[in-house]
Formats: structure tokens, sequence, C-alpha cells
């Protein structure tokens, strides 16, 4: 069944939270955000070796879908998470990934098992 025109919207913001989401090095800011009550954009650049420009277009799509605030104190600008259930979404993700990452280990240790074949370089 196809959702209403009134749902439309809540799935687009949906959406759009995950693309926020939807790149290795916004989720390891979102986790190094997750670790503290505020981050400095030189800590952030160093802890994940980014140059400036790309860092600050990272941080840029995490503001505009609402994941980051940032304050600017003198010279520096601090960020922070916009809502701490970030930090459980991303626990929850990390979870979900470990569980799938084990079973895929599971079936490839059952694969491995398997007889081999004619012709096969195994």
């Amino acid at each position: 069944m196809p959702f209403s025109q009134s749902q439309r919207p809540l799935y687009e913001v949906k959406a759009n939270l995950f693309k926020g989401l939807a790149h290795p090095f916004r989720i390891r800011i979102l986790e190094l955000l997750s670790a503290a009550d505020e981050v400095s954009v030189t800590a952030l650049q160093q802890e994940t070796g980014l140059e400036a420009s790309h860092l600050s277009q990272h941080l840029s799509v995490l503001r505009r879908h609402h994941l980051v605030v940032s304050e600017r104190r003198a010279s520096h600008v601090y960020y922070r998470l916009a809502d701490p259930s970030t930090a459980e979404l991303l626990a929850v993700a990390r979870a979900l990934l470990l569980g799938i990452l084990a079973a895929d280990s599971d079936r490839l240790s059952d694969a491995e098992g398997l007889p081999a074949l004619p012709g096969a370089g195994r």
C-alpha cells in the first residue's frame, strides 16, 4: 500500500537524515562528536585527516541535515551533536553492522568448508 500524501514529508525527512549519514567520513565525524561534548574544527581535521575544504563540506552536509550545530568562539569553531540521540543511532547502527558481519563471517566459513570443485583454483 503506497503511503499517503500526508505521510510523504515524514518519509522525505527520514530519507534526508540517512543522506546526511551516507558517507564514511561523516559517520566518523559524528562518532568523534559522540565521544565529547564538543570538538573543534582543528581537532576534527587532525582526527579525520581531511583537508580543511573537504571537512568543511562534510560539516555543511551534517548541518544541513540538522545532525550537528556549531559555535564560533574567537577564531575557533566548535561542533557538537544537534541531538544526543544521534549517538544512540550510531551505536545501534554499529551493533547491527557487527551482527551482519558476524553472520557473513559464519557464511564465509561455511562456504570455505565446501568440497573443492573440479577445475577450481582453490
